[in-house]
């Protein structure tokens, strides 16, 4: 059987971008640059070269400054040298859902241990903006319509990798959690679900309990590491 890293890489080398989107909203693809995409392809490498069942983090959808720029979810150009210790082209930028994910990998034992147990991916592995800026795949009851048979053709891709369906932890708050709640309950992927607090929000307006929503991950991540029964 194929590594998880070389059944990443395919993944992400042969993304197709979901047609009939609406008018003025772009997408957000990285990985079709080749210089991206290499990037990409030695982080997989460096931590996911066996096939050791993972559970999925699941965001939202990539980001202009983090995986917009890397290729890596919720990883931006300053954790991807000073953590993943990859080196890269990259201007070396930071971005605040990368200093808080970064935070928690850290306080689960830094990235081999992380990246061990865990993949970080998105319910849309590309992104979307619209007039410069991100932009949710929820956000536009249009874009949600047209991208949703996408979105459930790609987690039906990775779930076929091997990560274990026995706990998915979902970051990105209320709408995230629901419209991943809603395509679980039609396909039956995962036993449970557990919904965490988005980092940007967290970043923005909750900094001075930074530290405790920081321990909440983590208590998610040693409870669902620590679950045995794997399908």
């Amino acid at each position: 059987m194929p590594s998880l890293a070389t059944q990443l890489t395919h993944f992400y080398r042969s993304l197709r971008p979901p047609r009939g989107l609406p008018p003025g909203i772009g997408v957000l693809y990285p990985q079709k640059d080749p210089e991206v995409m290499g990037i990409t392809a030695a982080f997989f490498d460096k931590f996911f070269a066996d096939s050791r069942p993972r559970h999925l983090l699941l965001g939202i959808n990539p980001g202009r400054f983090g995986a917009g720029v890397t290729g890596i979810n919720f990883t931006a150009p300053r954790q991807l040298a000073e953590h993943c210790g990859l080196a890269h082209p990259f201007k070396p930028h930071s971005e605040l859902s990368a200093e808080f994910i970064y935070e928690v990998i850290d306080a689960y034992g830094g990235c081999v241990s992380f990246y061990g147990d865990f993949f970080l991916s998105a319910v849309s592995p590309l992104g979307y903006i619209r007039d410069g800026r991100n932009l949710n795949y929820y956000d536009d009851p249009a874009l949600l319509r047209a991208v949703t048979p996408f979105i459930v053709r790609s987690l039906r891709r990775q779930l076929d990798f091997g990560f274990r369906r026995d706990h998915c932890l979902c970051i990105g708050g209320e709408k995230n959690f629901r419209f991943l709640q809603q395509i679980n309950e039609q396909y039956g992927w995962f036993d449970r679900i557990t919904p965490l607090a988005h980092p940007r929000f967290i970043m923005q307006y909750r900094r001075r309990r930074k530290g405790q929503f920081v321990r909440q991950y983590v208590d998610a991540l040693r409870e669902a590491a620590g679950t045995r029964r794997h399908r």
